[in-house]
């Protein structure tokens, strides 16, 4: 097993707790990472407004955020990957005729293009997110990168099989993660990877979602979180703890970097 220059980590589940909360030992173990000069970066689906205290916290200046829609490399953008306009606005007519609502995302800011409608108010209590403002044409505004589309499971093979021009990802019930076709954090780890002179022989990738499994089946090492999902583990080298109980830290040990 070849030691990694580089590691990569996921947010919820994997440095964030349930209760998106750091846990000590975690915070501990990055510092330790970087102060024997291997690199340390962030690859989430969250918006890069979404994590700016983490990153400051952490002191992390490079990242792959909506899902490798929108990727920086020591403060500097190096990938943008924003969603089609015309096709956003085919989605959220379809998604309008389901009363399905959508927020839309770019490195900014979140928007909504429905008011006060419960299942965004929990899919981002969740994440502890305030409801977002509300403006129905904010997608022909700005650069979009990522968008969420809030509807159950049983309800998103419609939206896969008719608007099949992107691709989706389930992050909570009630809500799926809206994504440029063939986007991944896989693309932007190579991005990074690239960019800063290693390869993704030289990446290790903590994770505990669906949308890590890329990442994970491509990095050099992919470390799947113990309160990571089944399907998640399958495609990982390694499973290490759960995130609350000093999950990465044991998994750095196991791979040599502490």
């Amino acid at each position: 097993m070849k030691k990694p220059s580089i590691v990569f980590f996921d947010i919820d589940g994997t440095l964030y707790t349930r209760d998106m909360t750091l846990p000590a030992s975690t915070k501990a173990a990055i510092q330790m990472l970087q102060d024997n000069g291997t690199y340390v970066a962030i690859a989430t689906g969250r918006a890069p407004f979404m994590f700016e205290p983490l990153r400051r916290e952490l002191n992390i200046t490079t990242f792959v955020s909506f899902n490798g829609s929108y990727v920086v490399a020591d403060g500097e953008v190096i990938e943008k990957h924003p969603l089609e306009t015309e096709k956003i606005e085919t989605l959220q007519l379809a998604a309008g005729v389901n009363n399905h609502p959508m927020v839309f995302l770019d490195h900014e800011q979140a928007v909504a293009n429905t008011a006060n409608h419960a299942h965004v108010a929990e899919s981002l209590g969740d994440l502890k997110m305030p409801y977002p403002p509300v403006n129905g044409s904010f997608y022909k505004q700005k650069d979009i990168y990522q968008a969420l589309l809030f509807c159950g499971q049983e309800e998103e093979d419609e939206y896969k099989r008719t608007h099949y021009v992107f691709d989706y990802v389930r992050w909570h019930r009630r809500a799926l993660d809206v994504l440029p076709k063939g986007g991944s954090k896989a693309e932007g780890l190579r991005a990074v990877t690239h960019h800063l002179g290693y390869t993704m022989e030289d990446a290790a990738a903590f994770g505990d979602a669906l949308n890590d499994r890329e990442m994970l089946a491509e990095a050099g090492i992919g470390i799947a979180m113990g309160n990571a999902l089944d399907e998640v583990k399958e495609t990982a080298d390694i499973v290490t703890a759960p995130v609350n109980e000093d999950g990465i830290e044991k998994g750095l040990e196991r791979i040599g970097l502490l």
